[in-house]
């Protein structure tokens, strides 16, 4: 051969199939099929389980497997292998002059006729085939017919292993070669395999053969295949057998558990997890009346709060976002789009105040250590930062928003991010199209929710609706007047909506924000759950102690 070619038609480690890889006298290999170079083929043949150096001769070349010269039955010595499993699968072997077993011979059958020998070199665990490999069944396959049970191993030996620790009893087959060719195996003798009721596959306990009795699963008829998990400390059945562990072998076929895709959860086999389950921690809302419907905050929830313009949103999130820090040790995290970075620390000093520090009058009136044991809040016990806040130096645009989100959650450990408010995100996005920017951010957020297990608190806006009284006069608000999209409601576990009447004639009255829930995934329990009185002087919330909410089959009322 010229180029440096050793041998041609070899064996492909990454398909299994056969006679489309060149190996050359480097120990590099190309692959016809994949058009992909192999630095070190018989490594990766090695890695892959693959039969390495595959030389396939015609059948001329000998009569019947059982007439290779010196074969011969007997016990494969080598892996405590009986000689009758041996006569029984139709394997000889062949001896050294030290009268050792160097070389095992397996016959292959096709259509119930004989097709192939492979041979298996025992020093270098080279293999070979005498016949058409492509033609070749399973092994063991022209042995059994139908039944209950077919168990499948990854090699011969496996399979005859597998065989004899069962005393004897039962279908035992093997793949042709290798984790990385059983579907291809199994593919081609998919009819002779559905004959049987169920399906047990007993591949090697290593990942290539995790995987691969997984992929052999799918391909058969759902609820057929069982997975065999042998004990630790064992790879394969030939361990067993050579451990003489008879029981523990059998044990582990009855204990065989019939796969399920992921997804798809075999419920009666999850008694445990039933029962130690994470408990979710909650954190109390600020309103007791929230509490009794929602049973707080939790982390790994998307909160969405919403309400007309200019009925309190900010003063409410600015509530919240005092209450996390005061009330919890995690670091809190936010994004407001709309203010500097000063207005949002005003906002959350001013609630631990009583007093509105946003305005420079009132501000003017605490001496500048009274303001900075107020900033102290922002710190925990070791002065180390809690609170990490957006600093946006005009426009960002949406790609640079989320990475700064996910900055907060990852590198500063945010458990709690504010978000105010969602359309200002949407303005961020290019293009005209305001639905589909919505349902694009929610997604995103839903998606690092999940990934984080970060609780996220966001604002939107309400559209514009029909009729003489819109949400500034107080109207009741419903999920449908959320604006641009319903995958705000869809995506967000929690919607908590604003109503207030600011145009009331009772002052009482045009300073009371009610809190309706619109959603609640956690609950289910959905309607008004509390009033907030705005205090003028203090720029707090509180809430109002006469009114109680209550569920109802569904309906919640309003008793005073």
């Amino acid at each position: 051969m010229d180029n440096g070619v050793k041998k041609t038609h070899q064996s492909c480690p990454i398909c299994g199939h056969h006679k489309c890889v060149s190996v050359f006298k480097s120990g590099s290999a190309w692959c016809h099929s994949h058009s992909k170079t192999i630095s070190n083929y018989k490594t990766a043949c090695e890695e892959a389980e693959a039969d390495i150096f595959v030389e396939e001769q015609p059948m001329e070349s000998q009569k019947n497997y059982i007439n290779i010269e010196s074969a011969e039955y007997g016990a494969l010595t080598d892996r405590k292998i009986s000689e009758a499993t041996a006569r029984k699968y139709g394997v000889q072997v062949i001896y050294g002059t030290d009268g050792k077993v160097v070389q095992h011979l397996y016959p292959y059958f096709g259509d119930g006729s004989f097709t192939a020998t492979k041979i298996r070199t025992i020093k270098n665990k080279r293999f070979s085939w005498i016949g058409s490999h492509t033609e070749s069944g399973l092994f063991g396959e022209n042995l059994f017919k139908s039944g209950k049970y077919l168990t499948i191993t990854e090699g011969e030996c496996d399979a005859m292993s597998a065989y004899e620790l069962m005393g004897g009893k039962g279908a035992v087959v093997s793949i042709k070669s290798g984790a990385g060719n059983a579907v291809n195996s199994i593919k081609n003798s998919l009819e002779f395999v559905e004959n049987f009721d169920s399906i047990v596959i007993c591949f090697d306990q290593d990942k290539a053969g995790r995987e691969a009795a997984k992929k052999v699963a799918r391909i058969l008829k759902p609820g057929k295949a069982k997975i065999m998990t042998l004990p630790t400390g064992f790879k394969d059945p030939n361990d067993m057998l050579e451990a003489n562990e008879h029981q523990k072998f059998t044990y582990a076929f009855w204990d065989a558990k019939v796969y399920t895709p992921s997804g798809v959860l075999n419920v009666s086999e999850n008694r445990e997890k039933f029962h130690n389950r994470k408990i979710k921690e909650s954190i109390p809302y600020p309103w007791e009346g929230l509490n009794k419907k929602l049973y707080g905050l939790r982390q790994g929830e998307l909160v969405t709060l919403t309400g007309g313009t200019g009925l309190g949103k900010s003063s409410v999130t600015r509530e919240l976002e005092h209450h996390l820090i005061t009330h919890t040790k995690d670091n809190v995290g936010v994004i407001s789009l709309e203010e500097d970075w000063r207005r949002t620390v005003d906002g959350i000093l001013s609630i631990e105040a009583n007093v509105r520090l946003y305005i420079d009058q009132e501000r003017e009136k605490l001496s500048r250590a009274e303001l900075d044991k107020l900033f102290d809040i922002l710190y925990d016990g070791d002065n180390k930062n809690r609170v990490w806040i957006h600093a946006h130096f005009g426009t960002n645009s949406i790609d640079e928003i989320f990475s700064k989100l996910r900055f907060m959650i990852i590198g500063c450990d945010c458990k709690w991010v504010v978000i105010d408010h969602l359309h200002m995100l949407v303005s961020a996005v290019h293009g005209g199209d305001e639905r589909r920017a919505i349902d694009d951010i929610m997604t995103r957020l839903r998606s690092i929710v999940e990934e984080t297990g970060a609780g996220l608190i966001l604002v939107s806006h309400l559209r514009r609706v029909d009729g003489n009284k819109g949400h500034e006069q107080g109207i009741e608000v419903s999920l449908s007047h959320l604006r641009g999209s319903h995958s705000i409601a869809q995506i967000s576990d929690c919607v908590i909506a604003l109503e207030r009447n600011p145009q009331a004639d009772d002052p009482d009255e045009a300073n009371t924000t009610y809190l309706r829930v619109l959603k609640s995934r956690y609950t289910g329990d959905i309607g008004l759950a509390a009033s907030l009185f705005y205090n003028h002087q203090t720029g707090r919330l509180s809430e109002s102690k006469k009114e109680t909410f209550e569920f109802n089959g569904g309906q919640n009322e309003l008793n005073i």
